[in-house]
């Protein structure tokens, strides 16, 4: 829609943001909570271990992360006896976090289409370091409520990988803001509480 055409250059004069839906995805990214422990930490590997070896999913999780490795090798790596090597503590770390983003999809459906949805706010792209012949008029913060079929869509392309996705979902919701929104369809940033 309108990044096609009028925000095709954004940043050529100086103005800074990110796609709105590149904004929810790191919003929902950051409702994403789990083990914090350093993934090269004895506690870290751990927990991880410990989270991904309860389930047939956290196998499968495993698996599809690339981590390859016999059955003895994992009973000692779960007693400590063993520590993975570098790479492997990263594919373990990734398997832990796809499959944690999988288990908490729900909930996070949940949480933001809860009471009719959950409302937004919207800071614009940031146009101070514009000059003044070029600069546009300013524009504000503005507040939204993304309704749940809106939320179920964004969390679905965000669990998919799907930017383009998100930034349609995005496009479509703040084309509730009236005649302004392609103002807002690149952000400095974009908050809720869920």
């Amino acid at each position: 829609m309108a990044q096609d055409y009028r925000w095709r250059r954004l940043g050529e004069f100086g103005a800074e943001g990110m796609p709105g839906g590149a904004a929810v995805g790191l919003g929902l990214e950051r409702m994403v909570t789990g083990i914090t422990f350093p993934p090269d930490s004895a506690r870290g590997i751990a927990a991880r271990l410990r989270y991904l070896t309860d389930s047939p999913a956290g196998y499968a999780a495993m698996e599809h992360a690339g981590i390859t490795v016999t059955a003895r090798t994992l009973y000692a790596w779960l007693a400590a006896e063993q520590t993975p090597s570098a790479a492997n503590r990263a594919k373990l770390d990734d398997a832990y976090w796809t499959l944690r983003r999988q288990r908490v999809l729900p909930a996070l459906t949940r949480r933001l289409a809860r009471g009719g949805g959950t409302r937004v706010e919207i800071d614009p792209a940031d146009p101070s370091d514009v000059p003044r012949r070029n600069r546009r008029r300013n524009v504000g913060m503005r507040r939204l409520t993304i309704r749940p079929t809106a939320w179920n869509a964004a969390v679905d392309a965000w669990a998919a990988g799907d930017a383009q996705g998100l930034q349609r979902i995005w496009e479509d919701a703040i084309a509730d803001l009236g005649s302004d929104w392609d103002a807002y369809t690149f952000v400095s940033c974009i908050g809720w509480s869920a």
